[in-house]
């Protein structure tokens, strides 16, 4: 009889081969081209808006005028080219495929991607405002039609990778184009992230937008040196006086823009109320118009060089004239953005900062103007956009002397402390104030 042979054991299975992680350099060298792709693309684009917008700029307000023979910048014809400008706008925002996008009051720096379809109404809605004297700037609409094109157009060449990546390279690549630096988007984009939970190093998770940023940034500068340098004196050692002014203007001005914080739903509610946007848009253009006759010419368009120029004469304005172009500037600001128009509030709360800080400084001439100016941009920027890394850049870079940043880090927190938790200026879908 045969013995039974001992069961054989099973042989064991082999271990499935696990992949070796891929190191960071694996992952980040693949993003280069992408990201210099859409930077250099989103800071075309922007070029070609600002142009676009240049070119209808000088037609609305030297060659019609001259042609008919009246003042460039006379009432009458103020009220005329911003009511004419709501009226176009108003037909593009009605009949343009996806409505110019969504309502301007509830978008900030950023948000999702937008159809594609929806970019030529936006863009020529923001070139329009921006030629016709609306107070709004280039960098939202800029922003949105650089995400739509960059998200559509990676998403089909690269279906795998994430639509989260473009919106980043879209969104860093247009502040870089705009800010003529990639350091705005650096700190835009590490100020989402902390918000966020995330894996791996800071740097590593930045350094595809800080591509696009940079080559946004190289474009606008080899095409047209934006600066945002307003010929401030320089303020090379600042003393204790200065950091007290610094303190005290910060706070003031965040209480002045968070005045018009509280303001902003209602306006909104009110205008919306008309329902079709050849009303609400040609009314809006109407009381642009109307406040533009009160305010005059500086109270126009985004107010980039119209900051330079009110801080070109500085002792030439008086404390109350500085006021009028501070209220009047944040009043524009205010129906501009509730209304309708297409823009951002960045570019014109700088004005009405650089306004406040010039009034004070004129009401107390011990004030440094370069403190007075800095410090007042920051509050104001603090209060209407909530972005606290763009509101101390965009200040550090008016100021222009690298020993105000201390003192404009000291600054910001008291006015911190005032407008934290409190409405700025961009409403949910149901035109609440954001907090």
């Amino acid at each position: 009889m045969a013995t039974e042979r001992p069961p054989t054991p099973e042989t064991p299975p082999t271990p499935s081969a696990t992949p070796a992680p891929e190191t960071p350099l694996r992952v980040l060298l693949p993003q280069i081209l992408p990201a210099l792709v859409v930077g250099v693309g989103s800071g075309l684009l922007f070029l070609g808006i600002s142009e676009l917008a240049d070119q209808l700029q000088e037609l609305m307000w030297n060659d019609l005028p001259d042609a008919l023979g009246v003042g460039h910048y006379s009432s009458l014809w103020m009220i005329a080219v911003l009511t004419a400008t709501g009226i176009a706008v108003g037909l593009i925002v009605w009949k343009a495929p996806g409505h110019a996008g969504p309502d301007p009051a509830t978008e900030g720096l950023g948000g999702p991607p937008l159809p594609p379809v929806v970019v030529p109404g936006l863009l020529a809605a923001s070139a329009l405002a921006l030629a016709g004297g609306v107070s709004l700037g280039p960098e939202s609409p800029t922003i949105g039609s650089a995400v739509a094109l960059a998200f559509w157009l990676g998403h089909r060449a690269f279906p795998a990778v994430p639509g989260a990546f473009w919106v980043a390279l879209g969104v860093a690549g247009t502040l870089g184009a705009l800010f003529g630096t990639p350091i705005a988007a650096a700190l835009v984009i590490s100020e989402a992230l902390a918000s966020k939970p995330s894996r791996g190093s800071l740097w590593d998770q930045i350094f595809a937008p800080l591509v696009a940023a940079g080559a946004g940034a190289m474009t606008t500068q080899l095409a047209s040196s934006p600066s945002f340098d307003m010929g401030l004196p320089p303020l090379n050692n600042p003393g204790y006086e200065d950091v007290l002014a610094a303190l005290v203007l910060a706070t003031l001005a965040a209480v002045f823009g968070l005045l018009a914080c509280y303001v902003y739903p209602h306006l909104h509610r009110a205008f919306t109320r008309l329902g079709h946007p050849m009303l609400v848009l040609p009314l809006g253009g109407l009381v642009l118009g109307l406040l533009g006759a009160l305010g005059g010419h500086l109270t126009l368009f985004k107010g980039l060089h119209e900051t330079q120029e009110i801080v070109a004469g500085i002792g030439t304005l008086g404390s109350g004239e500085l006021a009028k172009l501070a209220v009047v500037k944040l009043a524009a600001l205010l129906v501009a953005g509730s209304c309708g128009f297409r823009g951002g509030r960045v570019f014109p709360a700088v004005f009405v900062g650089a306004a406040f800080g010039l009034c004070a400084q004129a009401l107390v001439t011990e004030i440094n103007p370069t403190v007075a100016v800095s410090a007042a941009v920051l509050g104001v920027l603090l209060a209407t956009t909530r972005q606290g890394w763009v509101s101390l850049f965009v200040a550090a870079v008016v100021a222009a002397s690298p020993a105000m940043i201390a003192v404009l880090c000291l600054a910001s927190l008291p006015a911190w402390l005032v407008v934290t938790g409190r409405p700025f200026l961009q409403l949910d879908e149901d035109g609440r104030a954001l907090r």
